[in-house]
């Protein structure tokens, strides 16, 4: 584009009323790189920019065996999106945080895995198979619980209609903003700062205790390797989430409802079986 023509643009955006020039200034930056192929920087700066980046979903994120579409103008199906969680369950709700865990850059989109995709949910292991004695009996098969609503993992699809234009990691995170947002760390700063004492040292110093929420525990230590949902004899239901890979200590952080309620370690060898539990310190 020729500099008599981006001044002419710009002359015409100032006679645009405060909100469109507001929009149209959120635009640009995506809007003015459009007539230019992706370049090998710009694939570095995106992976950079979204790889295991985390996020707060905006919008239901529902379970899908295929990438859910998302178009580059803001638009997507939001009445195909409830469908997919009615079948398939949801992999988060609004508010929940999650984190891209893998994209791959296609000719005409990218697609995102988040929190390990779906396969993160029902991928098998070692760890399915551990026993502890944790909540009674054993685990409750998962693949039957697929509609709980304990969070899981989905794709989405980022569709370019065309192929993708020059494009930077913060253009995506604009286009993403209806359903994701990527400016958490103030938040997250803001939350832990009004937390009760105990719980912010804790998060502080990257430990677990009891009567921590889900989201504390996230924050304190990551994403768990694998979750586990057990039933004990009086029907009190418990899930369990797993840190750790054997050879090593492996810690289970037990939650009944929305709050922890014990905190057990065991070392595991490489077949996967487990010593007793150790005390937790």
């Amino acid at each position: 584009m020729s500099g008599h023509m981006i001044r002419k643009r710009l002359a015409f955006r100032c006679l645009l009323p405060p909100a469109a020039c507001l929009l149209f200034s959120t635009l640009a930056p995506v809007a003015v790189r459009a007539g230019q192929k992706l370049s090998d920087d710009d694939r570095v700066d995106i992976l950079r920019g979204l790889m295991s980046e985390y996020a707060t979903a905006k919008a239901l994120l529902p379970r899908s065996k295929k990438p859910l579409p998302f178009d580059s103008t803001g638009a997507w199906d939001k009445q195909a999106w409830e469908q997919a969680g009615q079948q398939f369950g949801p992999a988060a709700r609004a508010g929940d945080l999650v984190q891209v865990t893998h994209l791959n850059i296609e000719n005409d989109k990218i697609v995102f895995e988040i929190n390990g995709g779906i396969r993160g949910a029902n991928r098998g292991s070692w760890r399915d198979h551990v026993q502890v004695g944790i909540g009674g009996v054993g685990p409750v098969n998962t693949q039957q619980n697929s509609n709980s609503n304990a969070p899981s993992g989905t794709s989405i699809a980022l569709l370019f209609n065309g192929p993708i234009p020059s494009i930077k990691a913060d253009d995506i995170k604009k286009i993403l903003a209806p359903i994701l947002n990527f400016d958490t760390q103030s938040a997250t700063d803001n939350y832990v700062e009004k937390l009760p004492e105990p719980v912010q040292k804790a998060i502080k110093a990257n430990k677990v205790i009891i009567g921590m929420d889900r989201d504390q525990v996230l924050l304190a230590i990551g994403k768990p390797r694998h979750k586990e949902r057990n039933v004990s004899s009086d029907g009190t239901e418990t899930e369990d989430w797993i840190y750790g890979d054997p050879p090593g200590k492996i810690t289970f952080v037990t939650f009944t409802g929305s709050k922890v309620t014990a905190i057990k370690e065991a070392y595991a060898d490489i077949g996967g079986s487990t010593a007793p539990p150790l005390v937790a310190k």
